[in-house]
């Protein structure tokens, strides 16, 4: 019985730093990226995907009931609220002109924004 858990919390110690890993090059992508759509981009699928990374390795380590359904809450609520402001920062980006048209492939909102007026 003692293996196991010396497995598990080596196994959860590796996610941890897997996630940690992925979370710096989300950081780094947010740097490096030239405009906002892709820097929007890079500040929430790596850090998302991190984060969840890292909640499994600390679900590994940590084996109490309650413990592990803050952690899911944690998950939940990140899943839930990254994607949905880095779309409004990017569609507020794209409407006071901060988006570089020409590099677009698919313009979609233009044609939606040409309707509404």
């Amino acid at each position: 019985m003692n293996t196991w858990l010396r497995i598990l919390d080596t196994a959860g110690a590796a996610l941890v730093l897997i996630g940690a890993a992925i979370c710096l090059l989300g950081v780094i992508g947010m740097l490096r990226l030239p405009d906002v759509l892709s820097r929007s981009h890079a500040a929430t699928k790596p850090q998302t995907l991190g984060l969840i990374v890292v909640l499994a390795g600390v679900a590994l380590r940590m084996r109490i009931g309650m413990d592990l359904a803050t952690l899911a809450l944690i998950a939940f609520f990140q899943l839930m609220t990254s994607p949905v402001a880095a779309h409004l920062v990017a569609r507020a980006a794209y409407r006071t002109g901060h988006v570089d048209h020409g590099e677009l492939l698919f313009d979609e909102l233009d044609e939606q924004l040409t309707r509404e007026r």
